[in-house]
């Protein structure tokens, strides 16, 4: 996905414009969620580079005030049971997963569009499960740095102390 602009209100005006920073231009690669992303593409957006991917109901542009009025909205996020789920939550949920998938702070950074690491860090959450992966993947190092390396036969010591 290449993101070359955001939409954002400003004095009760709608308006498109450029990024906060440099940083805000960038393609993301995005999960195998993109297949759901094609299909809406497919049957709702107009052809064109100018399209908006998401709209209202009447084609008009998305606020954040439409989400709290939408009855999909709410029923979507209360079957669930997820309560008061906003829609800003999305970005915070899949850049927490992103965070949780190993990505770095720089690798965040890109992918949120953020200039500061203050921002990014937002997002790397400590959890019990990926605790567990991290002591997974040290064992898994130790391990393998006690085994002998392949393909070298045993040798004398020489006279330096080294096979």
């Amino acid at each position: 996905m290449r993101v070359a602009r955001k939409l954002a209100v400003l004095n009760g005006r709608v308006e498109f414009g450029p990024p906060k920073s440099a940083a805000g231009v960038r393609v993301v690669w995005l999960p195998a969620a993109v297949d759901a992303l094609t299909g809406h593409l497919a049957a709702f957006v107009a052809a064109g580079p100018e399209s908006l991917v998401f709209t209202g109901s009447k084609g008009q542009l998305l606020r954040s005030s439409s989400f709290g009025r939408a009855t999909s909205w709410r029923e979507t996020v209360a079957d669930p049971g997820l309560g008061d789920f906003y829609f800003h939550d999305l970005r915070h949920t899949g850049n927490t997963l992103a965070a949780s998938s190993g990505a770095s702070t720089r690798e965040l950074m890109h992918r949120t569009g953020h200039a500061s690491m203050r921002a990014a860090l937002i997002y790397q959450h400590a959890t019990s499960e990926r605790d567990r992966e991290i002591a997974s993947a040290m064992d898994r190092r130790i391990a393998k740095s006690g085994e002998k390396p392949k393909g070298k036969k045993k040798g004398k010591r020489g006279k330096t102390g080294t096979s």
